[in-house]
């Protein structure tokens, strides 16, 4: 048993496309950390996804792993069996953009000449601002007495994926335990709401061989996606409190089409938007957001807090990233209802490589290899007409011969696929024309896999119907009273450089549109000369000499300065929803 377990989750993301989450001292989950070896376990970097559309959610995330470099598993309650065909790893990138993409925001703004008049266009350009894998676990006689079954198993990239049902907590708790996989004790109380709901347990095992760990135990693996159908939306915080030491933070992203979330069994509150700061700032811009947000909470305990709802297409400002129209499909849009039939189609990609290739006499290996590679668009032919996607993703090894005079012998093709697939590949080698080795014959083994992805072929942004919104909630272990449930939401406006009557608009206000975020300005009063009769004050824009610093986004919360200044330091004005005021 650990004399230490700890968790710490920067980001825990979810959507009805996306979540994550950011930490100080430990970031929650919605599942937890089992490992066979002793010492500490720590996940300082997760962010998890979930699209929904109707009953469907699409659930992705990445972890950053910091322990002993030995097998280790991730632990999340799931509604449904989920079978291999729904389970997929994605790129790192893709969390990347979506992080920034919705995180709360810095900007700095210039007061432009009160003597200048521009012209109606000027002006109106003006308005817009800164522009070894686990051990297999069995089930015999005398573990018959678990009341676990093992419904499902595959593996996925690093991953070792068994689906467990159970029937009672302690029994699970048991089984983990006796399969050399290492769990808190008192498990089993956070572990019987979800067995009491007919929940299965998603058992996501890492083998150690397979991820390259750093000198100080760290890895970053890759980003898990899987998909299943369920009337309810919420998200199963509370196993995370198994490996909690602290306060924990969830971040939450939900992208859904056309429609803003907020908590169903929580208090909601806006995060207090458009606020002028001062210049220290810039420098320190995690530590004043870490320190507004826990304000926040202090007035409003145990509230879920909006931080962003916008279309997921389009950002203003921007932090200089966007979400692509891939980084959608990957996240799930292609599983969803609405467009999985009509506007997507698969796309397969090869992959080769020539393990080895050696020569007898004169001949440079390079051109069988090139010789060879003539004949891969007919492999990806032979996919298609033996299978296509009942096919599926494979891997193969493709080994032959070249004689001195070119001809072509001994071709074997093994691995994945149909044995009509297989003999289709060898037959496209039998049409290539290879040159001729002087003196001697040629030999070859080539590996080549052959992959697919759902590719949107309708028009447009498969996002450009997606509002993402941002929710954010901080919890300790005996204040947190049940996971997370969420209801659909009306459209909020806030946090943009608008103003009416002269007076740039405050908080969250009823739209028809989701045009909110939490936006932060410094801004640089007009230092030059005022020789005009009716100066123009307030008028806001870039810096003079024309180099726009680039929009700041608060990441990294995890690690942000907590308690050592105050809040009010970095405001440049009062905060009466807050109880600040500025001196």
């Amino acid at each position: 048993m650990y004399t230490e377990k700890t968790i710490r989750w920067s980001a825990c993301l979810l959507a009805a496309a996306v979540a994550l989450t950011t930490t100080s001292s430990a970031a929650a989950f919605c599942g937890f950390y089992i490992s066979g070896a002793e010492g500490s376990l720590v996940n300082n970097a997760t962010m998890v996804s979930m699209m929904r559309e109707g009953t469907r959610t699409v659930l992705a995330m990445q972890n950053n792993y910091e322990g002993p470099a030995s097998d280790f598993a991730l632990v999340i309650p799931v509604p449904e069996i989920l079978s291999e065909e729904k389970v997929r790893t994605l790129p790192r990138e893709t969390f990347d953009r979506l992080d920034a993409m919705a995180a709360p925001r810095l900007v700095e703004y210039w007061e432009q000449d009160p003597c200048f008049r521009p012209e109606r266009r000027e002006r109106m350009m003006a308005r817009g601002g800164a522009t070894a894998m686990a051990p297999e676990p069995t089930l015999d006689a005398e573990e018959a007495d678990y009341g676990v079954e093992i419904e499902a198993e595959f593996a996925v990239g690093e991953y070792e994926v068994v689906v467990l049902s159970a029937r009672e907590a302690t029994g699970l708790e048991r089984w983990l335990n006796d399969n050399e996989y290492q769990i808190p004790d008192g498990a089993a109380p956070y572990l019987r709401p979800y067995i009491e709901s007919g929940m299965y347990f998603f058992v996501a095992k890492v083998n150690a061989e397979l991820v390259t760990f750093s000198d100080d135990g760290r890895t970053m693996l890759s980003p898990l996606r899987f998909h299943y159908d369920s009337e309810a939306f919420d998200l199963p915080i509370r196993l995370g409190l198994i490996n909690a030491d602290g306060p924990q933070d969830l971040i939450v992203h939900i992208l859904a089409p056309n429609q803003r979330y907020e908590a169903a069994n929580y208090t909601n509150v806006t995060i207090p938007t458009n606020l002028d700061v001062t210049d220290r700032t810039r420098d320190n811009f995690g530590e004043f957001y870490a320190a507004l947000f826990d304000r926040t909470l202090e007035r409003n305990e145990n509230a879920v807090v909006t931080e962003y709802s916008w279309a997921a297409s389009t950002c203003d400002p921007c932090p200089g990233v966007t979400l692509q129209s891939s980084d959608f499909t990957l996240l799930g849009a292609d599983v969803l209802p609405s467009t999985e039939d009509a506007a997507y189609s698969m796309n397969w990609q090869l992959r080769t490589n020539f393990a080895q290739v050696t020569a007898a006499g004169e001949v440079n290996p390079k051109y069988i290899e090139r010789d060879a590679r003539s004949a891969e668009q007919s492999w990806l032919v032979c996919h298609r007409i033996h299978g296509g996607e009942e096919l599926g993703d494979l891997d193969s090894e493709l080994q032959f011969s070249v004689g001195a005079d070119g001809s072509l012998s001994g071709v074997t093709v093994s691995g994945g696929g149909s044995e009509d697939f297989r003999d289709c590949v060898a037959d496209s080698m039998s049409r290539v024309h290879f040159t001729r080795p002087t003196g001697g014959n040629a030999t070859a083994t080539l590996r080549f896999g052959i992959s697919g992805q759902r590719q949107y072929r309708g028009r447009g942004n498969p996002g450009r119907e997606l509002v993402l919104t941002r929710l954010h909630m901080r919890y300790s272990p005996d204040a947190l009273g049940e996971d997370l449930v969420f209801r659909a939401a009306p459209p909020i406006e806030g946090g943009r450089e608008n103003r009416r009557g002269g007076v740039l608009e405050e908080g969250a206000t009823p739209s028809s549109v989701n045009n909110f975020q939490g936006r932060y300005a410094i801004r640089h009063l007009w230092e030059g000369p005022i020789e005009c009769e009716n100066p123009r004050r307030g008028v806001w824009g870039g810096p003079p000499n024309g180099r726009q610093p680039p929009v700041a986004a608060a990441r990294d919360l995890a690690f942000a300065q907590r308690g050592r200044t105050a809040l009010a330091s970095f405001l440049a004005e009062d905060v009466p929803e807050l109880g600040i005021e500025v001196e």
